[in-house]
This record gives C-alpha cells, sequence and structure tokens, in this order.
C-alpha cells in the first residue's frame, strides 16, 4: 500500500496482518481523493474505521489541517501509529482507540466539526453503518461544518440506506466489488 499523491506520495504504508481489517484499495484511494480534491486543502478530516489509516494519511499528505483516526482493533492501531511515525509527522492528527462512538462522542462535548468524514466498517457490519451514519445525522448541527459531506465505503451488494435522519446519499459510486456512498445534509 502506498500514498498516491502529495506531500507523502509514493510512501509505503504498513497494514495490520490478519483478517481483521479490510484496506480500501490504492484505485478506490484515488478515485475518492480525485473527487474530492477541491475540498481537501484545509479540510477536518475523520477517518473511522481506520484501519491502516491510509485513507487519513492520504488526506494529510494532500493538504488536510487536521485528522482524526478511530479504530479500536489493536493490530490496527499500531500500523497506524507506526505510520504517522515513519512520516514523521508531529502533529494535525489524532487517534482515538478505543471506538467510534468515543471519538464522536468527544466531539460533540468540544463541539468540534468535521469537513469530510469517511467510515469504512467492516461489510457486513450494517449496524455500525446504521449507528454511525444517524448519530451523525442527529448531531450534525454541531459536529459536522456547513457543507460537510460524508462518505461511507461498503460492498457494492450491501449499500447503507439513502437516508439517514437529515443525512441524504447525493452519489453513488461503484468500483469493483466496493462502492462509495456520498451524503450530505438535506438543504430545506
Amino acid at each position: 500500500m502506498r500514498i498516491i499523491a502529495g506531500k507523502f506520495r509514493s510512501r509505503v504504508l504498513q497494514a495490520p496482518k490478519g483478517l481483521e481489517t479490510r484496506p480500501t484499495s490504492d484505485r478506490l484511494r484515488e478515485t475518492l481523493f480525485n473527487i474530492l480534491s477541491p475540498r481537501i486543502e484545509g479540510a477536518k478530516f475523520a477517518d473511522l474505521y481506520a484501519g491502516s489509516g491510509a485513507v487519513g494519511i492520504e488526506a494529510l499528505s494532500r493538504g488536510a489541517d487536521f485528522v482524526w483516526f478511530a479504530e479500536r482493533e489493536p493490530k490496527a492501531t499500531l500500523a497506524i501509529r507506526a505510520n504517522v511515525a515513519a512520516l514523521k509527522l508531529q502533529g494535525g492528527y489524532a487517534i482515538e482507540d478505543r471506538s467510534v462512538g468515543k471519538l464522536l462522542n468527544g466531539m460533540v462535548q468540544n463541539a468540534r466539526s468535521m469537513d469530510i468524514v469517511f467510515l469504512d466498517p467492516p461489510y457486513e457490519s450494517g449496524d455500525e453503518y446504521r449507528a454511525t451514519l444517524d448519530f451523525l445525522a442527529h448531531n450534525h448541527e454541531t459536529i459536522l461544518a456547513p457543507n460537510a459531506i460524508v462518505i461511507a465505503e461498503h460492498s457494492r451488494k450491501l449499500p447503507p440506506s439513502e437516508k439517514h435522519g437529515a443525512l441524504t446519499r447525493y452519489r453513488l459510486l461503484e468500483q469493483g466489488d466496493a462502492a462509495l456512498s456520498f451524503y450530505a445534509i438535506a438543504q430545506e
């Protein structure tokens, strides 16, 4: 796995060993960041269910101001820490190693907002998709910046719902067995 573009371009990333995580493919990451390119510079970015941290690190490489990583699987958390250490990152990120819920609840309590949220739970975890998207929709006024977007990576065969409270899917991109659902707050 390599960083595709930006200041860390071509640097190799570690992935956690074992089958507990499924890294986002380089091709899908490239497609994602081609879409996000006008929004990434200076963005506050969350990489939820981060695995190796490749998506969040790609965001930092391309100019995101800050990235929150949330990952509770110990091998994956070690990979994220090893990857940011190898890149000699001195700041601009935080790692929550307990759960996505802990990170999001902390953001609500501290009134921190995000411009871009990427979530990639295990494909078969419909409850994780639902709970996270519903939480973001319910707390959008506190933790989502105006015009924020939420992207869910999922199996093309198991897409999350088109609507979660105030969040509405406005784009579905399929690539191989994977897909990306793009959500925004419905304008009233």
